[in-house]
């Protein structure tokens, strides 16, 4: 009988905890839009680390040649049901610093033969930050080359860290038409 009265308890706290994440959830998309229609920023040469938080999600271009030896892969990524990784390359800027550029998803038939653009590029994308580890991913594996999650810190520092320009900046590449 217990159980029966605490069954209506429990749903209302339920449907309750739904609406306010579809709140939630509506207001982080309007940000989100938000942010996407504003003209994309020009990143100064030495980026206040403390300020990316503010600024995520928002659109930058970014000129520079790519540095191919360094690039990581971001694996086992799926993408409508194709198997594949996020290439990750660091992007040396014009002014001499460096920066993470998530360039995209490419399946796991075509990671070899992915295209490694040489000269100058433009780009532009938007500013994102670590993503948090949930339990069930493993560490990240530099020395395998095996990156499984992304830590900004870790994966500028492996790519030449401070000492090499790199600054812990990660930028999702957008491409036409996205």
């Amino acid at each position: 009988m217990l159980l029966i009265g605490f069954i209506p308890v429990f749903t209302f706290a339920l449907g309750t905890w739904q609406l306010q994440r579809l709140k939630w959830k509506v207001n982080l998309i309007d940000e989100l839009e938000e942010k996407l229609q504003l003209q994309p920023l020009s990143l100064p040469r030495r980026i206040n680390l403390s300020a990316i938080p503010e600024f995520v999600y928002r659109k930058v271009s970014l000129r520079g040649k790519w540095d191919h030896d360094h690039t990581l892969l971001l694996a086992p990524r799926v993408r409508e049901g194709v198997h594949g990784v996020h290439v990750v390359t660091p992007l040396i800027r014009e002014n001499g610093s460096t920066v993470l550029v998530d360039r995209g998803f490419v399946s796991n038939d075509f990671v070899s033969t992915f295209q490694n653009e040489d000269g100058e590029v433009e780009i532009t994308g938007m500013l994102r930050t670590s993503q948090p580890r949930n339990t069930f991913t493993p560490d990240n594996r530099p020395d395998e080359g095996k990156w499984y999650w992304t830590d900004v810190e870790s994966m500028a520092e492996y790519v030449g860290g401070e000492k090499a320009g790199v600054q812990p900046v990660f930028v999702e590449q957008i491409f036409e038409g996205h």
